[in-house]
């Protein structure tokens, strides 16, 4: 017998089956498959690994949470429109919102805890051609101080959550989960204590100051530096208040909002207490001239043989006519 068919006998000897080659590799496959699942099941036993439970539901069974940090009523179809193009273009959602169960509502399974553009984005599309789509949630168990921080963690980086939409959500949070206690609240949401300073110095500013704004959600943090020493003393108080109660009305007659740096330089420049009428205010060779009302109109320069160097401040909150009548004092004084 030869070499290659004494190493044939052999094979046969030891019971190796060589009628098919494939079976080998299908049984490694299969061991392969096996320890995988066993791998699986060690990791869940362990904690390495944790499921979650997703499903797919109609957004009309779910309501937003009391405490969630969006105002779900300023969503429109700008503000979600990156998100209905992605889920368009998807064919689903892909992220799912996270969501808790809740009982005793029949009307609702669900409350929103993160996702509440998600939501609206399905709602919107449901009702726009795409009736099939759902809402995907990851459904946990957690109260509420823990969905407040989990809320925050998930919004803080994105910029479609507004300064002032923050803002609010922090100061409710501050008494709601931390009695009051600002060290404490911004060690469990892991932020300084000056960060969080800034947001609740934003939520604290008066209604009647924040009237100026027809467009709120524009303000931001920084816009508090500027905003907050205008609330003290309290006839600079009422003067500005005035003042914002003026730029409202101002705004609603014309239709058209303010920029919100305008509307701050008009406050600021109506805090100062007012000065009569004509009567320059002298700093060094700088004078201002302010209306009857104690809003400033011209900055003189300078004034020398060369001629008079004005600065018209026409976004002060005076009128046309109060520029008119400065601009005529002006030429009273040096025209000759």
């Amino acid at each position: 017998m030869s070499g290659k068919n004494s190493g044939f006998a052999a094979d046969l000897a030891a019971g190796i089956d060589l009628s098919n080659e494939a079976a080998p590799r299908r049984s490694g496959i299969a061991n392969n498959v096996l320890t995988g699942r066993s791998n699986r099941i060690a990791e869940l036993a362990s904690g390495a690994v944790i499921t979650r439970t997703h499903e797919l539901v109609d957004p009309a069974r779910c309501r937003m949470w009391s405490g969630h940090n969006r105002e779900y009523g300023l969503l429109n179809e700008q503000r979600c429109e990156d998100l209905i193009e992605s889920i368009k273009a998807q064919g689903r959602q892909e992220m799912p919102a996270i969501v808790r169960r809740v009982s005793g509502d029949p009307d609702c399974d669900f409350e929103v805890i993160c996702g509440a553009r998600r939501h609206w984005t399905i709602s919107w599309l449901r009702s726009h051609n795409y009736p099939d789509f759902k809402f995907l949630v990851d459904i946990r168990e957690i109260g509420d101080e823990e969905a407040f921080r989990l809320a925050d963690i998930e919004n803080r980086a994105r910029d479609d959550l507004t300064d002032l939409e923050r803002a609010r959500d922090y100061l409710r949070a501050l008494d709601a989960y931390y009695g009051g206690r600002q060290k404490t609240m911004a060690e469990r949401i892991n932020v300084s204590e000056s960060w969080l300073t800034r947001y609740l110095d934003l939520a604290r500013l008066p209604e009647a100051l924040m009237a100026a704004f027809l467009e709120p959600q524009s303000l931001t943090i920084r816009n508090v530096i500027a905003l907050k020493p205008l609330l003290k003393p309290e006839e600079k108080r009422a003067r500005v208040f005035q003042e914002a109660a003026t730029l409202r009305k101002r705004q609603i007659d014309t239709g058209t909002p303010m920029a919100v740096l305008d509307i701050i330089r008009a406050l600021s420049a109506a805090a100062p207490p007012p000065k009569k009428s004509g009567s320059p205010k002298r700093s060094g060779s700088v004078q201002t001239i302010s209306s009857s009302r104690g809003k400033a109109v011209l900055r003189i320069e300078s004034a020398d043989r060369k001629g008079v160097r004005l600065t018209l401040l026409h976004k002060s909150g005076a009128s046309r006519e109060d520029a008119e009548k400065a601009i005529r004092e002006v030429l009273d004084q040096h025209w000759t």
